[in-house]
């Protein structure tokens, strides 16, 4: 895979240069969604409903909110790329994982999840599975009272802990705080139920999970198979040659759809546009 070369060719030049509440809704009531004019339109029943602040996104590098940021059109190239791979194979469930730390993987997932929302014609969530160390809530500014977390415990229902964060067609289902044995709670018959339930509940709906990195624990080899498809953040000169290469061995049995080079500084002109 070309991606995978420039990856692996990215990380000798890096390493030669020495850079170091209420009651819980019935289950598929969150959201009532139909069809106008060849749009989704999507009602949100149980799901709260809540603004963020532009500011700290912008801080955090979500950029895919704001469809006029200079940067967004590198994740709406990205999504387009992603959603016609999975279209070809029916899939409607994604990984996003990375070989090592800081790669940059829930910023990817997050501004993957908000440019999928953006088209009319799907609906997208995006889901914190990195139970050692989620991000999203963090990153998108959301203080919950009700997360995964409740979920997992049995206190709530999924439904209960999705919040919209202001943009139609999409919803997260973020998870608040670490959940102790992370492998063993991923590899559960009960989160195998919940992926299945989501997988199933919408036909025009991408689900995306923010998973570990690869090479921090057996968490994402735990989950994986559960998971349609997969796609690796190589964050640059954020992981080696050796890192990129094992965290691939890893995924041999999973469907890659591709590495995504991150943290590029290299110089993109766009100036017709």
């Amino acid at each position: 895979m070309e991606r995978i070369k420039q990856a692996i060719e990215k990380a000798k030049t890096q390493a030669t240069a020495g850079v170091p509440s209420g009651a819980a809704p019935a289950v598929g009531q969150e959201a009532k969604a139909q069809t106008l004019n060849g749009q989704i339109e999507v009602n949100y029943l149980y799901t709260d409903v809540v603004n963020l602040d532009s500011a700290d996104l912008e801080k955090n590098r979500i950029v895919a909110f704001n469809k006029n940021h200079h940067a967004n059109w590198a994740f709406d190239v990205l999504r387009t790329k992603v959603l016609q791979k999975m279209d070809e194979h029916g899939w409607r469930t994604l990984a996003i994982t990375s070989p090592t730390l800081d790669s940059g993987k829930t910023v990817v997932a997050i501004n993957l999840a908000t440019s999928i929302a953006h088209q009319t014609q799907r609906t997208a969530m995006l889901v914190d599975f990195d139970l050692r160390r989620p991000m999203v809530a963090s990153y998108l500014g959301l203080k919950r009272q009700v997360s995964f977390n409740d979920v997992l415990s049995g206190q709530a229902e999924v439904p209960q802990a999705l919040v919209n964060p202001g943009l139609p067609r999409l919803v997260v289902l973020p998870t608040a705080r670490p959940v102790p044995k992370s492998s063993e709670v991923l590899s559960s018959s009960r989160v195998a139920g919940i992926i299945e339930e989501l997988h199933d509940r919408y036909q025009d709906r991408i689900v995306i999970f923010d998973l570990p990195p690869v090479l921090a624990a057996d968490d994402v080899l735990a989950v994986l198979p559960r998971i349609d498809c997969a796609l690796m953040v190589v964050g640059s000169g954020m992981s080696n040659q050796k890192e990129i290469e094992e965290a691939m061995r890893h995924l041999g049995g999973a469907n890659l759809l591709g590495v995504a080079l991150n943290k590029d500084e290299a110089l993109v002109r766009k100036d017709y546009y």
